[in-house]
């Protein structure tokens, strides 16, 4: 009897172990995918005090129905990006920080399945980043984010679904170019690997362990080159992977702000699609699967149908909308909070020309806060304006985008000089005349924009000089003397207020301007302030009550008549008639 009984037990157990390999003929997947959604969870900006054409609320109404029609089996993913850019996101980050995050609670109220971490969620820093790892419901991915104490990923690798028996595989990279944006202290205990050589290390172990059915690659990076490495790190590697490395059936990818369909072949000769669903839930990126078992290969064929779906045409959900009504309310009552005046109105647009009270007023408050000898600053909006009158906590948004820290660093005249050098080479075009262009503007059926980065055009403080258009870039800045009537000498050191961004090599002007090393750019970091640049500004304001800021043209750009027409002529192209 009893060897009944295990012959039973064996042949029960073969029997569920070929019942467990049994293989669905046909499965239909739809994965949705958010990228770069930097806050945009209701359709409001409160920052504008307006409705917004695009937010989570409308993406949860598209995918609620997906997921109720029953025709496909629909796998929900965000690729970060998701905890900067909206005071919703500020306010949960450094306001109400003993609460539950929104965040999670909104991701969670959705049923994302998984989501990777994006540069601008490890910005706000351990505190937060450490915390929503614990409230999301699902893994939050990084596999190359890899601990310092035992070289393990310091975030979830990867996850592994199961849809009608249909293994998929999704795993999560970021982008490696954190350590040149933001200070060691925000990312410390950990450091982030090439994406190319990461992603071939974790499908290896993911084909071994797994055998997966479908393998997605969700990705925060954009497409890019090898030949745009910078510091010998490729910031955006998700086409490069796409090809270099085997295994991938699609990969979401984003952090450029791009909406992009492309199809590469990989090393096996097969066709990978990656899509980029751009930013602030403007598009989301949709790809259907359909999967079909051939038993003679024990394989699944595979076509994948990849679309963008545009987010202002959805209705948002009413179920989101009520369920989230409260929290925005409380964050539109700290945003309404009254902090000072201003005098006059002053509008980011006069910045991307020459000296501007916008940027004058961020370079005050940058020397003031630092008692800098010189201070370097960018416009971080295109086309933002804050009216005279009442200033409000959601005016500073307009003001300063960005949680950046604000650093005062050692830095040589000369390298001073050579970093406005840098600057002005990708913001003024070498004119001959005053009919060539001045600003990079590229245009199309569309319309124009810039076509070079507006927030890295730095300008200086503390000092006067001139910007001459006529000479070849390098050779453009000529410095005169420091705003005190002193001397400014090539081979003295100043102390010089930037922003922790610029600060840590982003944008290049440091280390291809001013020729510093990462290395050396740690060295010559004086301080630091341990809350962000926005907190002191409104501190800043509430301290003076009434603001009257000027624009003190400290430095000007000639040939004058050249340049007075240039701006007319772009400042239409980019503005229109008003």
């Amino acid at each position: 009897m009893k060897r009944i009984c295990i012959y039973l037990g064996l042949v029960l157990a073969v029997f569920m172990s070929s019942c467990g390999n049994e293989k669905a003929e046909h499965v239909r997947l739809k994965i949705l995918g958010t990228s770069d959604v930097h806050g945009a969870l209701y359709q409001y900006d409160l920052v504008e005090d307006k409705e917004i054409s695009s937010s989570l609320a409308q993406v949860y109404s598209y995918v609620d129905q997906e997921r109720k029609n029953g025709d496909s089996e629909v796998i929900l993913l965000d690729n970060g990006d998701i905890l900067q850019g909206d005071p919703l996101v500020y306010y949960s980050n450094f306001e109400k920080t003993e609460a539950e995050h929104l965040c999670a609670e909104v991701m969670n109220f959705m049923k994302y399945d998984a989501g990777t971490v994006g540069n601008h969620d490890i910005e706000p820093g351990h505190a937060v980043y450490d915390k929503l790892v614990k409230e999301f419901d699902f893994p939050w991915m990084a596999a190359n984010a890899v601990r310092n104490s035992d070289g393990e990923p310091y975030f979830t690798p990867y996850i592994i679904l199961n849809k009608k028996g249909v293994k998929i595989a999704v795993l999560g990279l970021i982008t490696p170019a954190i350590p040149q944006w933001l200070p060691e202290k925000i990312w410390s205990e950990m450091h982030f690997e090439p994406m190319i050589e990461s992603a071939k290390k974790w499908i290896e172990i993911i084909q071994e362990k797994e055998q997966p059915d479908f393998v997605i690659g969700l990705f925060h990076a954009g497409a890019g080159e090898e030949s745009k490495a910078c510091a010998g790190v490729v910031e955006n590697a998700s086409v490069l992977v796409a090809k270099h490395v085997a295994g991938f059936d699609m990969v979401i990818c984003g952090h450029d702000h791009q909406e992009n369909i492309i199809w590469v072949e990989n090393p096996d000769h097969q066709k990978v699609v990656v899509i980029d669903p751009q930013s602030r839930a403007r598009y989301l990126a949709q790809v259907d699967v359909d999967l079909e078992w051939n038993k003679e290969s024990e394989k699944y064929n595979k076509t994948l149908t990849p679309k963008l779906i545009e987010v202002e045409n959805l209705s948002s959900s009413k179920e989101y909308i009520d369920r989230f009504q409260a929290q925005f309310n409380e964050v539109e009552e700290y945003v309404s909070r009254p902090v000072g005046m201003f005098k006059h109105s002053i509008s980011t647009r006069d910045a991307m020309f020459g000296d501007s009270p916008f940027i004058d007023l961020v370079q005050q408050v940058q020397m003031d806060l630092t008692s800098a000898d010189i201070s370097l600053a960018a416009p971080l909006s295109f086309n933002a304006s804050i009216d005279s009158g009442e200033l409000q906590i959601r005016d500073l948004f307009k003001l300063y985008r960005f949680e950046n820290l604000l650093y005062t660093m050692n830095l040589t005249g000369k390298e001073v000089k050579d970093f406005l050098e840098y600057s002005y080479k990708s913001w003024f075009q070498q004119m001959k005349n005053a009919s060539d262009p001045m600003l990079f503007i590229t245009s199309n059926e569309k319309g124009s924009r810039l076509s070079t980065m507006f927030f890295n055009y730095d300008s200086a403080e503390g000092i006067e000089y001139v910007v001459d258009l006529s000479k070849p870039a390098g050779h453009r800045v000529k410095i005169l003397h420091m705003s005190n009537g002193e001397a400014f000498d090539e081979a003295k050191t100043y102390r010089v207020a930037l922003n922790s961004y610029r600060g840590n090599g982003g944008g290049g002007h440091l280390t291809e301007g001013a020729g510093l090393s990462h290395e050396e750019l740690t060295s010559r970091l004086v301080n630091s302030t341990i809350k962000d640049l926005r907190y002191y500004l409104m501190k800043w304001i509430e301290e003076k009550g009434i603001v009257d800021i000027h624009c003190n043209q400290n430095w000007k750009v000639v040939p004058e008549d050249w340049h007075n027409e240039a701006v007319k002529r772009d400042y239409k192209l980019l503005y229109g008639d008003e």
